[in-house]
């Protein structure tokens, strides 16, 4: 088992999206334009003045995984741990309909959708991370996939998502078996992330063929204006 997945935002940033993180010693950081996600290299790391560096005063980020010591002036809030799930064998998959990539050309479709279904953690650039596909129904973005966290052996499904209009037509299985056996077909453990009060996607990830690996833990931190 990939070892990465119980520090996912400091195994991206320090493995495949090295290029666009921001570093400052033990810590480092996606672009706000990104995520809003900041990763620590062990729960030993006292990061200081790196803080400082990477974190306006007043602004908030997410920790998965790994919280560092705190220097004064920060404030760490807990969050019910998250149900890190993952797949190990490719998943039955019916015909649907057609997927496509999703690049520049629907990245305004992606934005908006993004923003009435799952508006805290996809930002402007979040579709740099990793490649996102969708369905379309009647000429709109009816449902959406795509990769953002991951490491060498591991990708995370992501931003699985539906437009109220087209709920109940199964597009979210659909899309989520297709990338996955698409990940494990590469070599590559498909991960993924979801609250345990979201019951009912949880559930659909179990039926699918997801088995939870563990509850992993998740903060906002929060450097406080002075």
């Amino acid at each position: 088992m990939d070892t990465a997945l119980d520090n996912p935002f400091w195994s991206a940033l320090d493995s495949i999206h090295r290029e666009v993180a921001v570093r400052s010693g033990d810590l480092s950081r996606y672009p706000a334009a990104f995520a809003p996600f900041l990763g620590v290299a062990s729960v030993d790391t006292a990061a200081g003045d790196a803080f400082d560096l990477l974190v306006a005063p007043g602004e908030s980020v997410y920790l998965l995984g790994i919280a560092p010591v705190l220097p004064a002036g920060w404030r760490l809030q807990a969050f019910r741990p998250l149900a890190q799930m993952v797949c190990d064998a490719p998943l039955p998959m019916a015909d649907g309909p057609d997927i496509v990539p999703l690049g520049d050309a629907q990245r305004e479709d992606v934005l908006a959708l993004t923003a009435l279904v799952y508006p805290h953690y996809f930002r402007a650039r979040t579709m740099d991370l990793g490649r996102y596909f969708g369905i379309y129904e009647q000429g709109r973005l009816a449902a959406m996939i795509g990769e953002r966290l991951g490491s060498a052996g591991s990708r995370e499904m992501s931003a699985i998502c539906t437009h109220p209009d087209f709920t109940g037509r199964g597009y979210a299985r659909h899309l989520t078996a297709w990338l996955t056996n698409a990940t494990l077909a590469r070599g590559v453990q498909p991960f993924l992330h979801v609250s345990h009060e979201n019951a009912r996607a949880k559930a659909l990830y179990e039926q699918l063929g997801y088995r939870v690996r563990r509850d992993i833990e998740f903060w906002s931190l929060t450097r406080e204006a002075r």
